[in-house]
This record gives C-alpha cells, sequence and structure tokens, in this order.
C-alpha cells in the first residue's frame, strides 16, 4: 500500500493531526484558501499596443467592472474567474507534486461551508481524477475522531460549496457595485458591504435615539427599616396601590413630609421554593457574548483563542449554532460530575438543548474533547488567555450537565399608611450548578414576622434621570446580529472588525459609537436601497443561504433573484438626485465668512471628520480665478461619555447644548481661540448650527510649543479620522506626530528603511522597516496597494545594521535564536509598552523563550523558557550577545 495525502487548512491543525496517522499518511497545510475571485485591482496598462479607452456608457462600466470582479452576474451561471491567491502558487505547486505520487488525497478542511469550499477549490486546482479525492470531516482533533473519520470518508458537498460561493458573489456584487456610487455621490474611499451595512445600521440607529433622548428626573424613595438592631433597605413601590412615581423635588418632599408620620409595620413575609436550571453549553455566539462579557475579550480575539485551541486537539469546532452534546460526551460529563462533586450534582437523566431553526444539528456544541483535562494544560501550551477561555468552555460545558439549583426567594412588604415598602433576599439550598459559578451569593434577610412594627434607621431620597437605551457592546452587538438572523455566528468576528477598519463607527470604553461618515451612508443607503439595507431581507437571505447548503434551493436561482432587484435599485441611484438617484453628501451653509474670498463657508463631512470648506469651491485646479480651496480644521470639545455607571450616558446627554430645530444633541467644535461652532449631531440632514464667541483654547495645545523634528517649524493640533494629530506647519514637510490617548505626544518617528534583499510573498515588493505606535515592523514598499506586513527577525536587523537609526541599533545585540536554534523576532507588549524579542518555531508559534533590553545595563536579559532544558542554552546565546557588544 502506497502513500495518501492529507491536507488541511493550517499548519497547527496538520501537526496535531499528523501524530495520530501512520506513516502511510503524509498530512500538508494549504494556509487557508488558495483560490479566489481577483483581487479587483484595475490594471495599469492594457493588454495590447493600443491606448485604453475609458468607459463612457453605464454598461461599458459594469462590463469592466465585471472583468475587475471576476463575476458577471449578466451571464448564464455567473461565469466566476478564479485565479491562485499570491503568494500561495509555492504551496500549491508541492501539494500538486504530492497528490500526484499519492494514492489518494483525503480532504480534511474544516467542516463548515468555508472548509467544505476550500476543499473543493482544493479538488479543483489538484486535478486528478474525483475517485482519487475523499472528503473526511471531524468535530474535534483527537485520535478517536480522526480515526473514525477516516474509515468513513466521502465526497465534497457540492450543496455547501454552492452555498459558499453564493454568499461570496453576492458580497461581491454589493462591495464593487455600490462602493463606486458611494465614491461619486458621497466621498471618496467609501464602501458598502451586504451584511456589514446592516450591522453599521443597528449601530447607526441605536445613535439616533440616544442623541434625541431628552432624560426625564425622576425620584427614588428608600427606607432603612429594622428591628432588634437588624436592618434592611426597603424600595417604595406603590402609593394608594399605584406604582410610586416622583418627577421633581417638590413632590419627593411632599411624600417624604407624609411618610415621616406614619408606623411601618411587616404586612407580607413570603418565602418561595424556585428550581433554576442551568444554561445550554456554548455555542459560536454565546461563546463571543459569554467571552466579553466575563473575560473582556473582543469577539476577533476569540474567535483566535477558540481557532488554537481547536486546532491543538483541545475542543470541539468552534463554528456551530448547534447545543447538541454527542452521547460519548454526555456520559462522560456525568461521570466527572459524579465522582468529583458527588452523585446529588448529577440529574436523573441528561439535559437535551434546543437549538435555533436553522442550527446545523448533525454538528455539536462547543466542549472540551477531555472533560477531566484542567486549565493548566492550556495555560502552559497555549498561554494564560487561552486558559481561561477553555475554563469558560468547560465550566458551561459541566453546568448544563448538572444538576438544578434550588433557591429560596424571599419577600417581606411593609406598609406605612398609603406606602407600600418591597426588599427581596434568597438563599441557596442546594446549589446544583451554580457550584461551578462561585458568584452567587446569598442574600439575606433579617427575621420579620406579619404584624411586627419596624424601627425606622432612615428615609432616603434619590434624584435620577431616565436612561437612553444601552450602546452596543460587543456582547449585544452579537446577541442583536443573531436574534434578527444577521450574518451567522461564525461571521460575526468579520462583521465587527469590518464596520470598524471603513471608519464607520468606533468602540470606546468598550462601547460602540457610530461615526459621521457611517450616519451619512447609511443614510443614503436605507434610501436608495430599501431591499439591501432591510432587516428582514438580510435574514431571508441568510434563510436562502441555508436551503441552499441543503440543497432545497437552486444557488444560480438565489443570484439571479436578488441580482434582478438590485439592479433596478442600483439604475435608479445612479441617476441624478433630480431624478430620483441618491443624494450627494449635503452641505449646510453657514454665516461665517471665508478669511480670504469673503464667500460663505459651509459645513463639511469626510472620512477623516467635520471641517469648514469655502463654498466658492468649484472643484477646479488651484490656478482658476473663480475657485477658492480655503479650508478651517475643527477641533471637537470631549463628546463621549466616561462611563463611570449606569446613569453617566444620562448625565452627558443633560449637559449638551440642544439643536433648536430638531432638539438633537449638538456637538462643539473650536474654530480659533474666540469662536465656538456648535453642530447638530444629525448634520448634514439637520441644518442646525450655533455660533459661540468667546475666549476658547484649542485642546491639546496647552503647554510648551512643539517644533517639527524634521524641519524645526512649529507644529499645529489637527483632527482627523484617528483622533487628534500634531502637523507640521511647512506644507513642503508634511510630518505628523500621533497625540496618545492619555493626551502626550508621541515621540518621533524614523523614516522607514529599505530591506531590498527582502521580498514580500508577491514576488514584486520588498519589505521596508517602518516605526510605528506599537514598534518596528515591516511592510511592503508598495503599500497600500500590497498589505503585507510581519515582525522583522533579529538576524534581519543584524545583517542590516549599518543602515538601521540609532535609535534601533540596541536591538542587534539581541539573542538571534534560542538554545534550541529558533530564530528571535521582535514584538510589542501592550502592558509594558516596550518592546523584547521572542523565538519562534518554523510554525510561527512561540517556543517559550522571550528577552528583554535592560536600559540601565544595556544588556538583554532572558525572561522566560518553554522548559528547564533549555534554560542554560538560551541564556548562553544571550550572554554570547553581550560579550559581542562589550567587544
Amino acid at each position: 500500500m502506497g502513500k495518501s495525502l492529507v491536507i488541511v487548512e493550517s499548519p497547527a491543525k496538520a501537526h496535531t493531526i499528523n501524530k495520530y496517522l501512520g506513516s502511510n499518511y503524509v498530512v500538508k497545510s494549504s494556509v487557508g484558501h488558495i483560490r479566489d475571485l481577483p483581487s479587483g485591482q484595475a490594471k495599469a496598462k492594457g493588454t495590447s499596443a493600443e491606448p485604453v479607452k475609458r468607459a463612457r456608457t453605464a454598461s461599458e462600466k459594469d462590463a469592466k467592472l465585471f472583468n475587475r470582479m471576476g463575476i458577471n452576474p449578466e451571464k448564464k451561471g455567473w461565469a466566476p474567474q478564479y485565479e491562485i491567491l499570491p503568494g500561495k502558487e509555492k504551496v500549491v505547486a508541492e501539494l500538486v507534486a504530492e497528490a500526484k505520487k499519492s494514492d489518494y488525497v483525503y480532504l480534511a478542511t474544516d467542516l463548515d461551508r468555508e472548509g467544505e469550499a476550500i476543499a473543493w477549490h482544493l479538488q479543483e486546482v489538484i486535478g486528478l481524477p474525483k475517485e482519487k479525492f475523499k472528503r473526511v470531516v471531524f468535530n474535534e482533533i483527537t485520535k478517536n475522531a480522526i480515526t473514525e473519520a477516516f474509515k468513513h470518508p466521502s465526497e465534497v458537498d457540492l450543496n455547501m460549496v454552492n452555498a459558499q460561493q453564493t454568499r461570496r458573489f453576492l458580497d461581491r456584487v454589493v462591495g464593487f457595485m455600490v462602493s463606486p456610487l458611494l465614491w461619486e455621490k458621497v466621498g471618496r474611499g467609501l464602501s458598502a458591504g451586504r451584511v456589514q451595512s446592516v450591522a453599521v445600521r443597528l449601530v447607526v440607529e441605536k445613535e439616533e435615539k440616544i442623541r434625541s433622548f431628552i432624560p426625564e428626573e425622576y425620584w427614588n424613595i428608600d427606607a432603612l427599616l429594622g428591628r432588634n438592631g437588624e436592618e434592611v433597605k426597603f424600595a417604595l413601590t406603590h402609593y394608594r396601590d399605584k406604582p410610586f412615581h416622583s418627577g421633581s423635588q417638590e413632590e419627593t418632599d411632599r411624600y417624604l413630609e407624609e411618610l415621616r408620620q406614619q408606623i411601618f409595620r411587616v404586612t407580607k413575609n413570603e418565602e418561595k421554593e424556585v428550581h433554576t436550571a442551568p444554561y445550554p453549553p456554548l455555542n459560536t455566539s454565546s461563546m463571543q457574548q459569554a467571552s466579553s462579557n466575563k473575560l473582556g475579550f473582543g469577539v476577533k480575539k476569540t474567535m483566535m483563542l477558540a481557532q488554537a485551541l481547536y486546532e491543538a486537539g483541545f475542543i470541539t469546532y468552534m463554528r456551530t449554532d448547534s447545543l447538541n452534546l454527542s452521547r460519548e460526551a454526555l456520559a462522560d460529563i456525568r461521570k466527572y460530575i459524579s465522582a468529583t462533586y458527588g452523585d446529588e450534582y448529577v440529574p436523573e437523566k441528561e439535559r437535551h438543548y434546543s437549538s435555533s431553526d436553522n442550527a446545523q444539528n448533525a454538528h455539536e456544541a462547543i466542549r472540551p474533547t477531555d472533560i477531566t483535562r484542567e486549565s493548566a494544560v492550556i495555560s502552559k501550551a497555549l498561554g494564560k488567555d487561552a486558559a481561561e477561555l477553555y475554563t469558560l468552555i468547560r465550566n458551561s460545558t459541566l453546568a448544563c450537565q448538572m444538576s438544578s439549583a434550588v433557591l429560596l426567594n424571599r419577600e417581606i412588604q411593609a406598609d406605612a399608611g398609603n406606602f407600600r415598602f418591597k426588599v427581596s433576599g434568597k438563599t441557596i439550598k442546594f446549589d446544583g450548578w451554580m457550584k461551578i459559578d462561585r458568584s452567587r451569593k446569598d442574600v439575606l434577610l433579617p427575621d420579620m414576622s406579619v404584624g411586627d412594627q419596624l424601627d425606622v434607621s432612615d428615609i432616603l431620597a434619590d434624584r435620577h434621570f431616565t436612561r437612553p437605551e444601552a450602546r452596543y457592546t460587543e456582547a449585544t452587538l452579537v446577541k442583536e446580529l443573531e436574534k434578527r438572523g444577521i450574518g451567522r455566528p461564525s461571521t460575526y468576528a468579520t462583521i465587527i472588525s469590518t464596520i470598524q477598519e471603513r471608519g464607520y463607527v468606533k468602540i470606546e470604553q468598550r462601547r460602540f459609537f457610530a461615526e459621521k461618515m457611517g450616519e451619512i451612508v447609511t443614510d443614503r443607503l436605507k434610501s436608495s436601497f430599501n431591499d439591501l439595507m432591510d432587516y428582514d431581507f438580510t435574514r431571508e437571505m441568510e434563510n436562502k443561504l441555508d436551503d441552499i447548503a441543503e440543497n432545497h434551493l437552486d444557488w444560480l436561482t438565489c443570484l439571479n433573484d436578488f441580482y434582478k432587484g438590485f439592479k433596478e435599485e442600483l439604475d435608479t441611484a445612479r441617476k441624478s438626485e433630480d431624478e430620483g438617484g441618491m443624494h450627494s453628501n449635503i452641505s449646510v451653509v453657514t454665516s461665517i465668512a471665508c478669511p480670504e474670498c469673503h464667500s460663505s463657508m459651509v459645513i463639511k463631512n469626510a472620512t477623516t471628520g467635520v471641517f469648514l470648506a469655502c463654498s466658492n469651491y468649484s472643484g477646479k485646479s488651484k490656478k482658476s480665478e473663480n475657485s477658492c480651496r480655503k479650508t478651517i480644521n475643527l477641533v471637537a470639545e470631549d463628546q463621549l461619555p466616561m462611563f463611570v455607571n449606569e446613569d453617566s450616558e444620562s448625565e452627558f446627554l443633560r449637559t449638551k447644548r440642544r439643536c433648536p430645530i430638531c432638539n438633537s444633541v449638538m456637538i462643539g467644535y473650536v474654530i480659533d481661540e474666540h469662536r465656538k461652532i456648535h453642530i447638530c449631531s444629525a448634520n448634514p440632514n439637520c441644518p442646525g448650527y450655533e455660533i459661540e464667541e468667546g475666549n476658547f483654547k484649542l485642546k491639546g495645545a496647552e503647554g510648551p510649543t512643539i517644533t517639527c523634528d524634521r524641519c524645526g517649524q512649529p507644529m499645529e493640533l489637527k483632527n482627523g479620522r484617528f483622533g487628534s494629530y500634531m502637523a507640521c506647519t511647512s506644507k513642503e514637510c508634511g510630518n505628523t506626530r500621533k497625540i496618545l490617548k492619555n493626551g502626550e505626544i508621541a515621540p518621533p518617528r524614523e523614516d522607514p528603511v529599505d530591506f531590498e534583499d527582502l521580498i514580500c510573498k508577491d514576488g514584486k515588493s520588498h519589505f521596508v522597516l517602518r516605526d510605528g505606535a506599537s514598534g518596528i515592523f515591516l511592510a511592503s514598499n508598495a503599500f497600500p496597494k500590497v498589505r503585507e506586513t510581519r515582525a522583522p527577525k533579529v538576524s534581519e536587523l543584524v545583517a542590516h545594521q549599518d543602515s538601521l537609526p540609532e535609535k534601533f541599533r540596541y536591538f542587534v545585540t539581541a539573542p538571534v535564536a534560542d538554545g534550541d536554534g529558533n530564530p528571535t523576532v521582535i514584538r510589542f507588549s501592550r502592558k509594558t509598552k516596550k518592546q523584547y524579542v521572542m523565538a519562534e518555531n518554523a510554525e510561527g508559534k512561540s517556543t517559550g523563550f522571550t528577552a528583554f533590553y535592560n536600559e540601565e545595563s544595556r544588556t538583554w536579559e532572558v525572561a522566560s523558557v518553554e522548559k528547564a532544558s533549555k534554560t542554560a542554552k538560551a541564556t548562553k546565546t544571550a550572554k554570547t550577545s553581550k560579550t559581542s557588544r562589550a567587544k
């Protein structure tokens, strides 16, 4: 028997699987997708000697666009043109060569649609007869699961592949055909997405509700009541048998005066036994939410950690919406609970949980592959953060199969004339599944009997204001996306990352805020693409993708139906505003005169922020006599509430000036030292603004004047898309300095250093060493066309030490490898805000070796190694480096 080739996506997964397969298998990694539609970059030159003709008609523009897209929605079958991804040529060549000399090719990619699509692309590119390919899937990377999967291979599921292709084609059509329209109508650099734009709408609509919310005053009254020296706080709930409400201090004072004349007596003391069942096990969505709420991890970080746990064989597949657990897993869990906590913690019957209607119940929920494995093993292998996520998954898995908790809920009611007060408490009679969650405690109440007269220690009146709807956090946004059926749990991390990268929303203090351009784009898309931006339409499309995967719907029929309606809306949006087309980016005219031509200045919104521009700008060149290009930067006041408590947003809204037209919150911007403009937050849809005169200081302008580190000219404060920054006043220089979150101005950045011998994956561009906010890194010299970046190796800096600025020279004295010869790379610590070196193996994973630079001794000191046996070798390497430096 010859050898068979097994192909998986990631090197880490390949390494784990390789341990369980015999010598008759060769395991290789495709490193993700190997083939995709074209990148969409327009070609600089034509393919013939004739000059390239510029498209004039809409159909000609679409034809060129279809060519860039790699699909043609107006051709039968959409004619996809797949290409090998740049940099994957070598991987593909190796896989093809290995496949040709193998008896069989096992496609062991992930079990979701994306994994099925990767398997299909591999099959298509390798090009062997179909009988040579076998598809294997497994929910966990364990010996038993893999052995069983290889006993029952199948074929690539074309229905799942077509569902993935449908999603890919839909997203490409929307992104490529709507984005140019936004460039033309609203502003350059904008983009749209089939799912992401709907997600932005959620944040924008929340923002609109908050800024138009007017907090209303109300008061709470509590009484400290007790008996025999024990007291507890009762809350006033009713007055004359109606829910209590007081909207002013005067009204509250009248209640207090009446209360002080009353005698308090216990009128009810009830205790009820409540059985509380555990929560279901975690799926992708609930894992993301729990990780955000309990661990403070972002969705993207959570999925990266879960991927690492899965590939290392510690948990089952992490992209799932199922709540099922296998029979074998249930038996193991119940056995472990009995042995660890006792038989009383094991319910009589296994617990089964129902999933949503569109869940893939053939899969499992996320669980440990071995319930007895403690988190200490994970911490050693993958680090502290991965161990914390593993503990969250393990505890959830255990709790979901434990006995119900038994609580004694107690409520005491005390009446005082027309007033009714209540207080609640609970006692945990049997902790059951709550034994896993040690944060739950008893809330004890003193002994009181019906008819007892209570002593009054104090009566407290607290003023409050109604709160607007809470802003989305990553956890609550994921919950809302799931509730509305927008996207799927496996796509939430990408959705949240994308809407931030596009500059449409931002996260501050772990809460989402809509950016002005996000509001404008959402408004324009809602008015021109009613179906595309409709929540129900987006949910139904997700359901159709599920139907395609289950062979209930033809994928091309779905695509054609979508494109027909979409094209009609697109053609209408392309027309002029008078003909019902998409509205342009409206500019609100102000009473402020242009300093240069005295025309009116207008309020402009761009991806870089809000600014004033002369209304006499005609879009012509600077030499035009009738065009004025004067602009004035606007520096925003602090516009974000500090969420120190639940009332923070309400308190913030109360302090803000209100628009005289629509009553929304206004945002203040400093124009100069004597003028401030307050602009309605609903701008440009609302033209409201007010000018305030006085003496104002530009934020960050206090203190010594900053001079440019390159040309010596003064630097001025400016406000951009990513916040405030300092810019050189010399137009020829163009130097900038970032302003850090703590208000300090970032140190000067060094100019990029060319490493011409280090070639990027595209085979054309080369790396340059750049100085960023998080230290040095390597990036392509063809940025932004080529966005490849990576950490530099110490050995690479040593090879180019003659061209390094003095600021980076200390890196050449760092250890170039650990004791086993694994190379070291430069990394940045967010905790210490300093760079250090770390050794990585061939798969890019840390070997455990790290070293930090001691500025006092000017030497590198080894901080940790994974194994004790490596310590001596690693330290020897570091000492050798120190000795070399001394020489």
